[in-house]
């Protein structure tokens, strides 16, 4: 299944204070659950920078990424970023497949 990382910004209304902070993700993840099937989550981080937070996470197409997108800024983000992610590995594997047909090295 396709790997993908959300980078989020939220509000600062929705940042601010924690009350309600804690239930407020839990009730987005439940959302996203609900309506991205299939979806599976790997990992969250709190971010500094220019992001508030980090998921990984698996889905099972790219509709379903833009799903999980459009469902955290209808939450609270002011932006909201799916990135495609590929295993390191996999990434050598495809590069040297380019390698081969391009004839680099």
């Amino acid at each position: 299944m396709p790997t993908y990382i959300l980078m989020s910004k939220l509000s600062s209304k929705a940042m601010a204070g924690d009350d309600g902070r804690a239930e407020a993700g839990r009730e987005w993840k439940r959302l996203v659950e609900q309506s991205c099937p299939g979806i599976r989550w790997i990992a969250h981080y709190a971010l500094l920078g220019q992001y508030d937070f980090m998921d990984v996470y698996e889905a099972p197409d790219i509709e379903t990424a833009f799903k999980v997108s459009l469902l955290s800024r209808e939450r609270g983000a002011v932006s909201a970023e799916s990135w495609p992610a590929t295993p390191y590995l996999e990434f050598l594997q495809l590069a040297k497949a380019v390698e081969a047909v391009t004839g680099a090295a």
